[in-house]
């Protein structure tokens, strides 16, 4: 079955968005008959009005003549109509927002599952507030659609189609002045809104709003280094020229249809200025004058309720399109493919990482080469530091390790097995990873350890958090380990944080460890505490630990120089500085600005 929906082509526009909207196709259907028979009960009034100045015309000589009985039973179907459109339609929305409800739930849940499914490489690759957009606004507008906007649309065709058979059905000279003002109202707006000009702008629309988006989130986390140097947000010179461009686009396009619209809105709010004439030249020939006037007050009357659906119409069709390009843009998402998973996998009971020439290009062919032809072994029992200068590609080869992508060549290995042959669980579970760039959850300091291992305890989790040097802080602070970071005023330290992530990663047992910079803001105390924590940790496992600090690696069992993409040089520490290479040049740069010092007058010395 999901073979087959893989292959089949997924809907574009209005019809994909149909095809949602009718996920829970009964509950829609019956909102949309409900709809439809709540506008039919709304005219209901308009007849049983005709029907008492019929009656009242009729016999306007001699009132004593009335059919009272008969007008008040009319007066009864006036009120009984009215109050039946409202119950109609207060059920309609009732089953519209539990089908919307329900949809909502599904798609929000499918789509987060589906970007959770996707290699890194996929998030790196797209913005933050672009994937926030799609979940927070383009699917919740599709909640909106189904369960107030698809009954409106449902009722606003159904309207005029009530609306034109009343027209026509008591005097059609009558009914076709009123439909040619309301025909010559939608040409106009067709001419402006249907072209293509009008879908170009709602396709720049959506991206200039995600595009705001992902400025607004880079702004709120740079916000620290604004306010450090006293700069506002106009000095956050992206941030502004974006919402000012946007600004400048949406007011331009407004301009350019501010005569389509007014000229709509004038013709369909005064249908009557067409009946008016046409009722004057009508006059003069009439033989039955009583029938002629009770036709001619009935559409004055009727004229001034056609502004209403017919309005509804044209707005509710135009938000249905930019919600079909917002769900547009959440299905080219969800066509991303994940990382194809092994027909057979295999698993290994040998943990050394070996890079067999490895080669690889973030968006594949025609791009700029990341990683050339690297070979080495990481042995299981040692620590093996990457090191090279700033976007040298480490951090890359570590990332090919747990497949947040695929080599473009050559083969990543475990144990002699391909990553690309193992499950992604599996892979996951033998491989644990501390980022330098740190993230914790809102929840609990043990929470946020607990992520390492869900299965373990709380006895547990503390022995991570020793070993990893902060069981003494987090014992400091108001509730323990059940304090919530970032309430109460309870900030965590950059160091502490990482620290709280490293006993994560400690927690998780993981055979295999990637550490990326693990020790970045660690104050020279602790990062101590914090080698000799992975002293214990990499016993009997694999290392990997990527570093700009090089003195946190002489001690490492070898050292990979990375440089440029290629492997420069490996060897142990005293083996590299005796070569004279790549990796002593690094040193004497390190340790000569380890040296520096500031001086009163001159600046660094």
């Amino acid at each position: 079955m999901d073979a087959q929906k893989a292959a089949k082509p997924r809907e574009q526009g209005m019809a994909r968005l149909w095809e949602l909207a009718t996920m829970k196709k009964t509950l829609v259907i019956a909102s949309c008959a409900l709809s439809a028979l709540s506008v039919v009960a709304s005219f209901t009034p308009f007849i049983a009005i005709y029907g008492i100045i019929r009656e009242l015309v009729l016999h306007f000589a001699d009132l004593n003549t009335l059919d009272r009985a008969y007008m008040a039973r009319l007066g009864w179907l006036a009120c009984g109509g009215a109050v039946a459109a409202i119950l109609l339609n207060f059920f309609a929305l009732m089953c519209s927002h539990v089908a919307a409800f329900t949809t909502l739930y599904r798609l929000k849940l499918d789509f987060t599952r589906h970007i959770a499914s996707l290699p890194l490489g996929f998030h790196t690759g797209n913005a933050t507030g672009k994937l926030r957009k799609i979940v927070d606004e383009n699917i919740e507008k599709l909640e909106g659609f189904i369960a107030h906007q698809l009954p409106d649309l449902v009722g606003s065709f159904a309207m005029p189609l009530v609306a034109l058979a009343i027209l026509f059905r008591f005097d059609w000279r009558l009914g076709l002045a009123s439909f040619v003002p309301v025909l010559l109202s939608y040409a106009i707006q067709g001419a402006a809104f249907g072209s293509q000009n009008a879908q170009t702008f709602i396709r720049k629309y959506q991206d200039s709003l995600e595009e705001m988006n992902s400025a607004a989130v880079e702004y709120v986390r740079g916000i620290s280094v604004l306010k450090a140097f006293n700069r506002t947000i106009f000095s956050f010179r992206r941030f502004h020229e974006i919402i000012r461009n946007y600004g400048k686009f949406v007011l331009e396009y407004t301009l350019a249809f501010r005569t389509n619209m007014a000229l709509f809105l004038l013709i369909i709010n005064h249908v009557y200025l067409f009946l008016i004439p046409v009722i004057i030249l009508l006059s003069g020939s009439v033989t039955d004058y009583p029938a002629f006037a009770m036709a001619a007050v009935f559409y004055l009357v009727f004229s001034l309720s056609l502004a209403t659906p017919f309005t509804k119409l044209l707005y509710v069709s135009q938000t249905g399109k930019q919600i079909a390009d917002g769900i547009g843009r959440m299905d080219r998402i969800l066509d991303v493919q994940p990382l194809a998973e092994a027909a057979r996998p295999r698993t290994t009971d040998e943990y050394s990482v070996s890079f067999e020439n490895v080669t690889f290009t973030y968006n594949g062919e025609g791009e700029a080469v990341a990683v050339s032809d690297v070979s080495f072994t990481a042995r299981q029992g040692e620590l093996t530091a990457l090191v090279g200068p700033s976007g040298s590609g480490k951090s890359t080869l570590a990332h090919l390790i747990p497949r947040f992508y695929d080599v473009t060549g050559g083969a990543v290995k475990i144990g002699g097995v391909d990553v690309r042959d193992m499950s992604s669980n599996y892979l996951m579970s033998i491989v644990g990873f501390v980022f330098q760039d740190v993230f914790l959850f809102k929840q609990s300091i043990m929470d946020n350890i607990l992520v390492g291992n869900k299965n373990a305890g709380r006895e547990a989790a503390v022995v991570a958090a020793k070993a990893a040097q902060c069981h003494e802080f987090i014992m400091q602070l108001p509730d323990g380990y059940d304090t919530v970071a970032g309430t109460k005023n309870v900030h965590l330290s950059g160091g502490e944080r990482q620290r709280v992530v490293i006993a994560r990663a400690i927690l998780k047992n993981a055979p295999i460890l990637v550490l990326d910079e693990a020790t970045a803001f660690a104050d020279p105390e602790n990062e101590q505490k914090i080698q000799q924590a992975f002293e214990e940790l990499m016993r009997n496992k694999t290392v990997i630990i990527i570093a700009h600090r090089l003195s946190t690696v002489r001690a490492a069992d070898r050292i990979v120089v990375i440089d440029s993409g290629r492997l420069s040089e490996e060897g142990r520490h005293d083996d590299l500085i005796r070569s004279g290479g790549r990796y002593n040049r690094l040193w004497e740069q390190y340790t000569s600005a380890m040296n520096w010092t500031l001086a009163k007058e001159g600046g660094l010395s």
